[in-house]
């Protein structure tokens, strides 16, 4: 079963103009940062940034308490797994909306 995360991540190219502009001009706290990562505390939910080659749009993160069987079930319903580690993954579904999922 998919839970709600209290995340919400972006990917974006140029982690430095996104520091700037999400600690500056938004003023939210960061509370984790690292060359490729920013994490954020808005006041409602964790703002998430990684430096990618591609910005893409958010994604919604969800946790679940088990990876695998998660991803068995995603794939046999005609997911797509887009980016895997050992306990998280992102996923599109068959409507191509993507997806972040973390095992609890």
């Amino acid at each position: 079963m998919f839970h709600p995360a209290d995340c919400v991540a972006i990917h974006l190219q140029d982690i430095t103009a996104a520091e700037n502009f999400y600690t500056n001009v938004m003023k939210f706290t960061l509370v984790n940062r690292s060359e490729i990562h920013l994490e954020y505390d808005t006041g409602q939910f964790r703002l998430c940034i990684d430096k990618e080659l591609n910005t893409l749009p958010p994604l919604p993160n969800f946790t679940v308490p088990d990876i695998s069987a998660t991803k068995s079930g995603l794939l046999a319903n005609g997911c797509v797994i887009l980016r895997e580690s050992h306990n998280s993954l992102n996923f599109s579904d068959p409507f191509g909306i993507t997806y972040a999922i973390v095992q609890k």
